[in-house]
């Protein structure tokens, strides 16, 4: 188990420490920074006053995309699983016909 380190980072102008192991700190970084920028985003269309609504606007957009991102990742293995299921079928079809053949 590694060593959990603090990390400070800058969300809609305010600092904040959270503590995350070492080797999760670039994802924290990174997530930290696509947060400042939907929320920069939310502010700066002047439809949301107030830092609270602001993040809570931010935290829906966010879920929606993952939502919808995960509905295409399903719908992606769904079609691979029936892609694999036909040439399954396939190279079935295949062998028997192969076996049904005369043999020399």
């Amino acid at each position: 188990m590694t060593p959990s380190k603090t990390v400070t980072v800058h969300i809609l102008d305010k600092d904040y420490c959270i503590t995350c192991p070492a080797e999760e700190r670039a994802n924290l970084e990174s997530a930290a920074r696509y947060l400042d920028g939907k929320m920069r985003e939310i502010r700066t269309s002047g439809k949301v006053i107030g830092a609270d609504r602001v993040a809570v606007m931010a935290a829906l957009n966010i879920t929606h995309e993952l939502l919808h991102k995960q509905q295409r990742l399903d719908q992606e293995v769904s079609s691979t699983r029936e892609r694999v299921r036909d040439l399954l079928d396939r190279v079935d079809d295949a062998l028997a016909t192969d076996q049904d053949a005369p043999q020399n």
